[in-house]
């Protein structure tokens, strides 16, 4: 594989003595051979060779980014030295081998490309988290670009990375992150539990997460296993609460034909299904003794036999489980074991209410607005004396009740302009509303003097992606108003 920079092979265009088949032609060719090389060591072929392959080692070498480059079958054939200092590995540990097999979980995890067949791409950038030889942790942003013959065909890839740990801690400091892996959220609570979904992705160990109704326990529970190495496999969720109990055996562990009336066929159960993959156990505080029982034998021996059946099956799971209940309560009050709590939880990820991270809402609502904008094929603003009054609001259907609220105000709305009265009546007349000019929206139009602001200005353009004619529907002004006072500021 030619990397960029490296010298062409170079074509001798010898004539085939086989055509013919006389043994002249065949001493005429060999002849030729032996004259072309010796001109190769002898005529500074060579030497160019040499000195054109230094000259690209020592521009790839100086670089501050990583270069990794493998073949088709995963080969490394080039790694720089920034590479060495980034990963801790030297050359002579990583050249030549397999990438697969030399760093701890691929060096590219999930996103690998090279798991099967030859991928059909040209360039790609994404986020990684590598692990150095130390067991550290890095984040890594990659790009990478495919190298290809005079035919068009793959030959194997360069990748460029490098180090963003540093920065990625920094804007954790300073609250910057908005989101992660389709999470919305820079309060800090929920930067904390990024930093849980980072450090568990790719440990196996079960996770129990709780949180209220709506706060978006099963996205995390997705988060988690796109993040680590079982991205590859199947997610399965099982919503435990929906179903009575006999159902719930079949859905989990399967069953045989005849095991019970209605079972016409066999029938694999989520978790055999999940194999190699994650399982999802939602509402797994709703689950019965019995089945308490039945589950606690999956987690401590991975084996389980489908109802009707005799015959074992093992399986390589990761179970995340989550409840909306107080499972210590349930454990105090006989309604959950305690030993299968243990076996579960070894991991806890609890999830705050939507009321007690208040300042994620104007990023939620912003989200939300432009799914429903895109599902409706009509662009949708929200005003900020709207944002404030969401923000007051205490939503016990947290994130799911705030979405239905958007929707049923992108209903009632007509011109495209949710504004107070839009929202559903037991929001919009809350007797508790008075907005006071602490708010978010508040602060952002002055309307005892009824004078825009820049900061409500700066707000609306960023809203509007810099329509100044939107933003001044937004404001509530005229656009010669708005056009006056930015020319003015």
């Amino acid at each position: 594989m030619l990397l960029p920079g490296q010298a062409k092979k170079i074509g001798w265009n010898l004539p085939d003595p086989s055509i013919s088949g006389e043994y002249k032609d065949f001493c005429k060719t060999r002849d030729k051979i032996k004259q072309l090389v010796e001109d190769f060591f002898k005529r500074g072929y060579l030497k160019a060779f040499v000195n054109d392959n230094n000259i690209a080692n020592i521009v790839l070498n100086n670089l501050s980014e990583g270069i990794i480059a493998h073949d088709i079958d995963r080969n490394i054939v080039f790694f720089n030295n920034a590479a060495e200092k980034i990963t801790g590995y030297s050359k002579k540990e990583i050249v030549g081998n397999d990438c697969h097999n030399v760093f701890p979980g691929k060096f590219c995890g999930n996103k690998c490309s090279f798991c099967g067949k030859c991928p059909l791409f040209d360039s790609a950038q994404y986020p990684v988290d590598i692990t150095t030889k130390s067991g550290d942790i890095r984040n890594v942003e990659m790009m990478v670009k495919s190298v290809k013959d005079n035919n068009g065909n793959m030959t194997g890839v360069v990748a460029s990375f490098r180090d963003v740990t540093i920065e990625r801690s920094m804007a954790h400091r300073l609250g910057k992150i908005e989101s992660f892996a389709g999470i919305i959220g820079n309060d800090k609570k929920m930067l904390e539990i990024f930093d849980l979904i980072r450090s568990v992705a790719d440990v196996k160990i079960p996770v129990f997460i709780e949180g209220e109704s709506g706060t978006g326990k099963e996205l995390v529970a997705v988060a988690i296993h796109n993040e680590g190495s079982r991205a590859e496999k199947l997610f399965v969720p099982v919503n435990c609460g929906a179903l009575p109990e006999n159902l719930l055996e079949s859905e989990l562990f399967g069953h045989v034909k005849g095991a019970f009336t209605g079972a016409v066929r066999d029938k694999k159960g989520r978790f055999e299904l999940a194999d190699g993959g994650t399982i999802f156990l939602d509402e797994i505080g709703d689950i019965s003794l019995a089945m308490q029982v039945k589950l606690l034998r999956v987690l401590q021996e991975g084996t389980f036999e489908k109802v009707g059946d005799t015959k074992t099956i093992k399986t390589n799971v990761r179970v995340i489980s989550a409840t909306n209940k107080d499972i210590r309560t349930e454990i105090k009050e006989g309604r959950f074991r305690e030993d299968l709590y243990y076996r579960l939880c070894v991991m806890p990820i609890k999830l705050p209410p939507l009321r007690e991270r208040a300042g994620d809402i104007p990023l939620i609502v912003d989200n939300l607005i432009k799914r429903i904008s895109e599902d409706t094929g009509n662009e949708i603003l929200i005003s900020p004396s709207t944002v404030d009054i969401l923000m007051s609001y205490e939503w016990r259907g947290n994130i799911r009740e705030l979405q239905n609220a958007l929707q049923f105000a992108a209903v009632k709305c007509r011109n495209g302009l949710i504004k107070p009265h839009h929202l559903p009546p037991h929001i919009a007349n809350m007797p508790s509303l008075a907005i006071n000019s602490d708010n978010f929206a508040s602060s952002l139009i002055n309307t005892r003097k009824n004078k825009l602001t820049t900061k409500a200005v700066d707000t609306a353009l960023k809203q509007t992606g810099g329509n100044k004619a939107k933003a001044a529907r937004v404001l509530g002004v005229g656009r010669a108003t708005l056009y006056r006072f930015i020319d003015n500021k």
